[in-house]
């Protein structure tokens, strides 16, 4: 009985070895696609009022986990069943969010100086109006999230697919749970920036002291990377969606062989994108107009 029970520990420490090493190749393999994660989810995440910033990222990142938890199981299942499946799903996920790259650099070249309510700028929201930005933001952020988490989880699945099941579901675990805390936690880093600054600032009764300077910096630094969060983000946008078209698409990889890779990846993701925003906008003319 004994020596049974110790045999079960080896073979779990066994497998935790295993999984280890395993997650350091396929961490290696989505780190840049976990960084246009943050990216993406740094821009979505921002722009709230300050005292919603952390209940905000903690309905995103709620939502995030379940997220994992829905595609883990069905990954494996279709990778296992129906693998073609999960290359339509890849494809239809990169024109969405081609179409939400496409759609920010449409609005920043022919729309950026036209005035919108879209935030209810310029007039007293209530509450259950606030709440319902809110939600808004946070079910586009979630299903963003969703593909870009497809996307990570087939990636990391695509590195140990040679290695027996439980290290599979062990290491694409790992990934997924990696790619919620710890894109989340620097997110929230981010986004409250400015309120570390003003605790320095006001850390003690001093003029010009240095936690003054830092304060102050991080305080007028945190717009700057806001806007640099948003740019990044497009660009990770159209990158993820130009990568899944040219690596499962021949016809767009053929055409565009002799291109480096990421400017390949750019331009497919923006041209597909502005196809989809085109046909959807021609769409929206089409059918009948809600009266005002």
């Amino acid at each position: 009985m004994a020596s049974g029970f110790f045999a079960l520990l080896d073979d779990i420490a066994s497998l935790m070895d295993d999984v280890a090493s395993m997650s350091k190749v396929a961490g290696k393999k989505t780190a840049g696609i976990l960084g246009d994660d943050l990216a993406v989810n740094a821009e979505k995440a921002s722009g709230f009022v300050s005292s919603r910033e952390i209940p905000v990222l903690w309905a995103i990142s709620k939502g995030s986990l379940l997220n994992k938890v829905i595609i883990l199981p069905a990954v494996f299942l279709l990778s296992a069943y129906l693998p073609k499946a999960i290359t339509v799903i890849l494809i239809i996920g990169g024109l969405y969010l081609a179409y939400e790259g496409a759609e920010k650099v449409w609005h920043f070249l022919f729309h950026r100086n036209e005035k919108t309510d879209v935030e209810g700028k310029g007039k007293e929201l209530s509450k259950q109006e606030v709440l319902d930005l809110e939600k808004t933001k946070i079910r586009s952020a979630i299903l963003t999230d969703f593909i870009l988490s497809v996307e990570i989880i087939i990636i990391a699945l695509s590195t140990v697919m040679d290695q027996p099941l439980e290290v599979q579901i062990g290491v694409v675990t790992v990934i997924a749970l990696l790619a919620t805390v710890g894109v989340y936690g620097i997110v929230a880093l981010i986004v409250r920036m400015d309120d570390f600054g003003f605790r320095l600032i006001n850390l003690n009764g001093e003029e010009d002291s240095f936690s003054d300077h830092v304060g102050r910096f991080l305080v007028k630094a945190l717009p700057q990377v806001i806007r640099g969060l948003e740019v990044i983000g497009t660009l990770a946008l159209l990158l993820v969606a130009g990568g899944i078209f040219v690596h499962n698409i021949h016809a767009i990889h053929d055409a565009l062989h002799f291109m480096p890779s990421l400017l390949a990846e750019f331009l497919s993701g923006l041209v597909i994108g502005l196809l989809v925003l085109f046909l959807l906008m021609g769409v929206k003319k089409l059918l009948p107009q809600k009266p005002k």
